[in-house]
């Protein structure tokens, strides 16, 4: 499923900022090119989902036998073991079959689906060879592998672009263009910027009417069913997250006019969210499901994007909506943590409270190295971390913006500025990476 996929690259994103561990790193990108090369409509939208099966089997087109697995690599045909006396006696085959725990019994009605079952460090161990030269050959075994797949008949795929999913998942490439932009390879930037550009600009184009309001479903050209309170939400935080990545603030301005529509539109008077809105079709009752299920409950994620609004202009519309929004629901929050995860995540950002970062500097460069008094040293600092409870802005020197958070920032001493603020007091502003770093390690107002 297309949700699944893109909350999990979140989740491994996450994982490395907080580790740095390049497994996770590792299988984010992965998450995110599985996605480009199998669910992504040539506008720009991702389909729904891709069956699990093929040829009227479930997992056909994913599953191996030992028998297959030794034809696409070469190997001895007497079993799986191959225990080597020489670094020349180990098959790329029983190499592989060893790491990915493949058996002739299977674990899968009789077949393998592959999963990384030894470290590299333990099959260099057993195999007597160098760890690097391990690790060689299971990447080529993988690509020998994927193409030999790619020969069989794929599953069928649900072509519906569902607006809500989309959003989630242009928040995770917006994200991942970000986060993995700023590391010391900064190669997938470039290419996952584009996706979540693309998907945005077709999501606000083919999605979104005249008035501003949203189609849930697109397929074969056509844009039909209104959108509920998830789609609004999604794609608010997908724009948010993007605007992060790139600062075009055609993507701000595009989310705050999606959270307005919330406000109009889905409020409940007692506090919360509907999740039709109020022209909706009739229905004998108005639903309203809070809980976190498969993906985030609507209204959580509407909390989300208005605390944030709320912290990027200092309304108090946005904070006193999602606030109320989420007082209701404090005794279930505490009782079932794990079925409102995302209202957790909400109330956090409110309580942090959360950090309002204002960046005023030169022109972004794409990638290192950095030099003169551009933004980038700051930006690296403010998102190489795992920070979830801030909100970033930048402006060009002397450049207006809609954004409140950037009104009377100025560079200081014609380098790029950084100011760190809670509930708009601000610390004195910065133009030092590391100095930044000091403020953003922990302050509150109270302070």
């Amino acid at each position: 499923m297309l949700y699944d996929n893109a909350q999990l690259a979140r989740v491994y994103l996450h994982a490395y900022q907080i580790t740095g561990d390049v497994f996770y790193r590792h299988i984010t990108t992965e998450i995110l090119d599985y996605a480009v090369r199998e669910m992504i409509s040539p506008e720009g939208g991702f389909y729904s989902s891709q069956d699990a099966d093929s040829e009227g089997h479930e997992g056909k087109f994913f599953v191996w036998t030992p028998e297959e697995i030794r034809s696409a690599l070469g190997g001895s045909a007497s079993g799986l073991l191959i225990v080597s006396k020489s670094k020349q006696d180990v098959s790329d085959a029983a190499l592989f079959m060893d790491a990915y725990g493949v058996t002739e019994r299977g674990n899968f009605e009789g077949k393998n689906i592959l999963n990384l079952a030894r470290d590299v460090d333990v099959l260099s161990a057993m195999h007597k060879l160098d760890a690097s030269v391990v690790q060689r050959k299971l990447d080529d075994a993988r690509q020998k592998l994927f193409t030999a797949r790619e020969r069989r008949i794929k599953p069928a795929r649900d072509e519906k672009i569902l607006t809500g999913w989309n959003g989630l998942m242009l928040a995770a490439f917006a994200e991942a263009a970000r986060v993995l932009g700023r590391s010391q390879n900064p190669e997938p930037r470039s290419q996952y910027e584009s996706v979540a550009r693309r998907n945005a600009d077709f999501l606000l184009a083919n999605l979104r009417d005249a008035n501003g309001r949203l189609k849930r479903s697109y397929k074969d050209g056509q844009a039909g069913l209104n959108g509920y309170l998830e789609d609004y939400a999604n794609l608010a935080e997908g724009l948010l997250a993007l605007y992060e990545t790139t600062f075009e603030e055609k993507y701000w301005v595009a989310a705050r006019e999606l959270t307005n529509v919330i406000l109009e539109h889905f409020s409940d008077p007692r506090g919360g969210f509907f999740d039709t809105s109020d022209d909706h079709e009739e229905l004998v009752v108005r639903p309203k499901d809070v809980q976190d299920n498969a993906t985030p409950s609507g209204s959580a994620m509407a909390a989300m994007v208005l605390f944030k609004l709320g912290a990027y202009t200092g309304e108090a519309r946005y904070i006193d909506a999602a606030e109320a929004a989420v007082a209701p629901l404090q005794p279930a929050l505490a009782q079932a943590p794990t079925g409102f995860a995302w209202w957790l995540c909400g109330l956090e950002f409110e309580l942090a409270p959360p950090k309002e970062i204002a960046i005023v500097g030169e022109d972004l460069p794409q990638a290192p190295p950095y030099q003169g008094g551009g933004a980038e040293p700051l930006l690296e600092v403010v998102f190489g971390e795992y920070r979830p409870n801030q909100v970033v802005a930048w402006k060009r020197e002397g450049a207006e913006s809609v954004i409140p958070l950037l009104e009377g920032r100025e560079a200081r001493e014609g380098k790029a500025t950084a100011y760190v603020c809670q509930n708009f007091a601000c610390r004195m502003p910065v133009t030092e990476a590391e100095i930044l770093r000091t403020q953003l390690g922990g302050w509150n107002v109270a302070e």
